[in-house]
């Protein structure tokens, strides 16, 4: 340590801790500050981090489909004329998606795509004796659809396995069918029908999903949708998934297809999100304004009360630049106490909501934690506006004429 620096900090040090009060007060100030600011960035990072999981746990990143059938009309109106005709859109049939198998490898082969998975969708109905409840079917090839969605990893009961002749049920769906793991069930889709085994029940994080999915080869979902050899959807996902939708920007002028991004199939949640964002960071904003005027007035406030001890200093042969430093390293351990104080209770504020604040299941409502980042990185901005706080009063303290100060 440089023998002025030291000189400096002792000076520094000294004056907070004849302000005690004052000192002990602006330090926790400081640390309600950082603590909100960490408390709330932990917060709805958990909730926007809960959110997409659930919201992309049975979605893919991007989807790929046929163009939809469109109506041209009988004629054209004449220029200056108007035609009292309207055009009835024509009713969407299943159809497939042209050179499928030739594409999927090509989408493989991008370096931004992580997994392709060929899907067929349709509706139908399940059946298990008198029950009966209407079905969103999906085929697909277990590997490549777990790669888009991990379906293995939200299994509760039972294998997730896909061999002809069996099928994978939502929870919600399974309880209104009376169906457990290894028991039978009907699928009818128009005049075809079949009888499946289940062979896993899987939460996919959405009760709505969970009351209709069932998941089945992808061969046995052609010959139930009346659609042999092809698939209605290419899935997609992304290494990474803010990049979905420039990514299908991309797609759709390399090929004509319908092409989707998640963040456009969930434009409100999407807009949702940012609103979240930009509240958060006007409260962080606020907050890192009021610690600096804190303080700032502090300080303004100890220059008043100790400018014969500056007075003093200046007449023994302290320089302007010493002076300046002493009160610029008071701001800085302001700030630094503050911020670890503050990290130490938004720590205590983490633990008591994973604790006490629970859902109807009695678990925790999402995961929340505080990165060793981000508390570094608010410690760091805490200690740094205590210093840019310090600048105004450092500057009036430097500028004190020694001889006027001690007389005062």
């Amino acid at each position: 340590m440089s023998p002025w620096l030291g000189f400096e900090i002792r000076v520094a040090l000294r004056f907070l801790r004849e302000g005690r009060m004052q000192t002990l007060l602006i330090i926790v100030g400081v640390a309600a500050g950082v603590a909100v600011i960490a408390y709330i960035s932990a917060l709805i990072n958990g909730l926007q981090s809960s959110t997409l999981t659930k919201t992309l746990g049975a979605q893919a990143h991007i989807t790929m489909r046929s163009p939809d059938d469109l109506v041209t009309p009988a004629a054209l109106p004449e220029p200056g004329s108007t035609l009292l005709t309207q055009t009835q859109p024509r009713a969407q049939r299943l159809r497939s998606v042209a050179n499928w198998q030739a594409l999927v490898p090509l989408l493989e082969s991008m370096p931004a795509i992580a997994g392709v998975s060929p899907a067929v969708s349709g509706a139908g109905l399940a059946l298990r004796g008198e029950a009966t409840q209407a079905i969103a079917l999906t085929g697909v090839e277990l590997d490549r659809y777990d790669r888009v969605v991990g379906l293995r990893s939200k299994v509760i009961s039972g294998v997730a396995r896909l061999l002809p002749g069996e099928a994978i049920v939502g929870r919600e769906l399974a309880a209104d069918l009376g169906v457990r793991a290894g028991d039978r069930l009907s699928i009818q889709t128009g005049t075809v029908s079949d009888s499946v085994r289940v062979t896993a029940l899987v939460d996919l994080g959405v009760r709505e999903l969970n009351r209709r999915t069932v998941i089945v080869p992808l061969r046995s979902a052609q010959n139930l949708l009346g659609l042999p050899g092809g698939v209605t959807s290419l899935d997609l996902t992304v290494r990474d998934v803010w990049s979905a939708q420039t990514l299908a920007q991309d797609l759709r002028r390399q090929f004509p297809y319908k092409i989707e991004s998640w963040q456009e199939s969930n434009a409100q949640l999407v807009s949702a999100l940012n609103a979240q964002s930009v509240s958060t960071a006007l409260i962080r904003g606020v907050v890192l304004i009021v610690v600096v005027l804190g303080i700032a007035s502090v300080l303004v406030v100890s220059v008043v009360q100790k400018h014969r001890e500056i007075g003093i200093l200046r007449a023994m042969g302290t320089t302007r630049g010493q002076i300046l430093r002493i009160f610029l390293v008071q701001g800085a351990v302001v700030g630094a106490l503050g911020s670890l104080l503050g990290v130490l209770l938004a720590i205590a504020l983490i633990w008591l909501f994973t604790t006490f604040v629970r859902g109807s299941d009695g678990l925790p409502l999402f995961a929340i934690g505080l990165p060793l980042s981000t508390a570094v990185q608010v410690a760091l901005i805490a200690t740094v506006c205590g210093v840019l706080a310090a600048i105004a009063p450092a500057r009036r303290a430097a500028a004190m004429d020694p001889a006027q100060a001690i007389r005062i």
